[in-house]
């Protein structure tokens, strides 16, 4: 029998290397079958006891690129997520983004009045009689989790704030909740918490199913960071235009221009942004 190998997450915990783990993160990048076994096949010739996720990610990804850009796009979006910092803004924006898809009114970044103070809140969004309040904490470390610390935190800033709105004209067959989104993970005391005071919680793969990983992916909306055609300088030159989708990438063209990307690059960038947001899984 052979002998598991060990490997290194990203939180510093050893677990054994499990190849359908590696063989689901692949397909979510669209890639041919064919091309998924093969990368897989050249990953496992390569590990050793004791190689970090972090490794093996890179050697999958680089793989990948050589064959098909837009599939090491959607595979990196983990890391593209990431890559949105340092501020965690534009972490806030896409989530309004996604929302307003989902066919929310969505504001971000939004001064609200509160029962005893007011609250600087990331993104308030309203549909029907739905009306939440969303508080975004962006990680741009993968060891990194949400502790039961954040959603204490914010359900006492949504109890102020709800107060306010239910003495809004309008207000009394409204639907209030809280939320909190995150681009990592959530602690189980974190969930247990959340759950338990009817917190919206949303993060890498959180709910199962209807996790960011699974919205993004089926709504198309990338973020920027995602795109293996630009530097991370470019990337970052962009979002603080205020641009963080590949679909805004590609609806603004004259863009790239602007933050100074030769000519001759413009059509695998162009090309590559609106594969990615075309995409509907």
């Amino acid at each position: 029998m052979k002998h598991p190998i060990n490997i290194v997450k990203y939180s510093g915990d050893v677990v054994a290397f499990n190849v359908d783990k590696l063989i689901n993160s692949l397909r979510r990048s669209q890639a041919s079958e064919e091309l998924i076994q093969h990368i897989v096949a050249q990953v496992e010739n390569q590990l050793y006891d004791g190689i970090s996720t972090k490794k093996i990610y890179q050697m999958a990804f680089k793989m990948l690129k050589d064959k098909s850009r837009v599939s090491a796009s959607k595979y990196k979006l983990k890391k593209a997520l990431m890559e949105l910092g340092p501020s965690g803004f534009p972490f806030e924006k896409l989530v309004g983004k996604l929302l307003a898809h989902e066919g929310f009114d969505a504001k971000v970044g939004v001064i609200v009045k509160g029962n005893c103070v007011q609250h600087e809140v990331d993104v308030v969004a309203q549909k029907d009689n739905d009306h939440y309040m969303i508080e975004c904490k962006y990680h741009s470390d993968q060891g990194r989790f949400c502790n039961v610390k954040i959603p204490l935190y914010i359900h006492s800033r949504f109890l102020d704030v709800e107060k306010q709105w239910l003495q809004l004209k309008g207000h009394e067959a409204k639907f209030h909740k809280g939320g909190l989104y995150t681009n990592t993970r959530f602690t189980s005391d974190a969930i247990q918490y959340g759950n338990c005071v009817g917190l919206l919680l949303t993060g890498w793969d959180y709910p199962r199913g209807n996790g960011l990983k699974d919205r993004i992916d089926k709504s198309g909306l990338h973020p920027l960071t995602a795109l293996t055609t630009l530097t991370k300088a470019e990337k970052t030159k962009l979002l603080d235009e205020g641009i963080v989708l590949c679909k805004e990438v590609y609806g603004n063209p004259g863009l790239l221009e602007k933050i100074g990307i030769p000519k001759a690059r413009h059509k695998n960038i162009l090309e590559d942004s609106e594969e990615l947001c075309a995409t509907h899984i």
